[in-house]
């Protein structure tokens, strides 16, 4: 038999669109039921039986679309998937329409922000972003669960984001402010985060934007990075890794985090250019202990928004 859901002062928002529509309880909440099933998941194998997800993917993807299907069949339910552009032979409206006659949730990842508020807007089922251009909350929710794991707390811990200021670095200043981190980002002028985002994280804690990597690392507890050309940029390739050469993690930029920092990345990763292989090989990489809790984290997603 499933351990009862935490009740909630504030009610979970139906869809999760973007890392806002997670209360700062619902996000604490989030991430001890996500510890709690990753520690007895057999308990939890019937939570969601007769369930249904679509998953409509944009882009390709190993460890969202897998971890999602992984996850609703491991809890008893089931998924089926479009692959292509959402909204393309047919209005997104109409698309929200039909499958929330069909299925009990909709997991998107798509290019642009606008289908998810769409489909969220027409759907009478939730709706999960699960990466558009602004945000990427299900995987900032498991790098949450993956610093509670391996630094103890979120209080007083800094996590330092080097790179593009994309939306991963966005859903980290959300999510982990509101947690009490301090985050810090160090992007290139032309490349630093959403301005209006940046904004709202520092409503709710401590943020720093700087051109400085040197300065975003030092005491740092975790260092992030992510690849510097994203699906869709393809075309930019050659420009980014001459601008972004100077922001690589490597030894000598991790030596200026505290002793013990541990190193994140949400994969893919290009070795030998936002980081390098040693860092990747080293003991200090948490990156496929982000990569598992994706998984936990995203099936304690679904039995609070499917149950809710």
């Amino acid at each position: 038999m499933a351990a009862p859901i935490r009740k909630l002062t504030k009610p979970l928002a139906r869809h999760l669109a973007s890392d806002l529509d997670l209360s700062i309880d619902a996000l604490s909440a989030v991430v001890d039921l996500a510890a709690q099933i990753k520690r007895t998941p057999a308990r939890f194998a019937k939570t969601l039986s007769g369930r249904y997800l679509a998953l409509l993917f944009e882009k390709p993807s190993l460890r969202t679309r897998l971890t999602f299907e992984l996850a609703i069949k491991q809890l008893g339910g089931d998924a089926v998937a479009s692959m292509g552009p959402v909204g393309d032979r047919e209005p997104v409206k109409d698309v929200a329409r039909n499958l929330d006659r069909w299925t009990h949730g909709i997991v998107a990842r798509v290019f642009s922000q606008s289908t998810i508020d769409e489909l969220a807007h027409w759907s009478s089922v939730p709706v999960i972003n699960a990466l558009s251009d602004l945000y990427h909350p299900c995987q900032a929710l498991a790098d949450m669960l993956t610093i509670k794991e391996h630094l103890g707390r979120f209080e007083d811990r800094k996590l330092a984001f080097v790179g593009d200021g994309n939306n991963v670095a966005h859903s980290l200043m959300l999510t982990g402010a509101r947690l009490g981190m301090h985050v810090a980002a160090a992007t290139p002028a032309r490349y630093q985060p959403n301005a209006a985002i940046v904004a709202q994280a520092k409503k709710f804690g401590r943020v720093t934007i700087t051109e400085d990597p040197a300065e975003a690392v030092a005491e740092a507890d975790a260092v992030y990075t992510d690849v510097w050309t994203s699906m869709g940029q393809e075309s930019q390739a050659a420009a980014r890794a001459r601008t972004f050469a100077p922001y690589q993690v490597n030894d000598g930029l991790l030596a200026k985090a505290r002793p013990g920092a541990i190193f994140m990345h949400c994969l893919p990763a290009k070795r030998g250019q936002e980081v390098t292989d040693a860092v990747m090989e080293s003991a200090r990489c948490t990156a496929f202990d982000q990569a598992g809790n994706r998984l936990h984290v995203q099936k304690a997603l679904l039995v609070m928004l499917l149950l809710g």
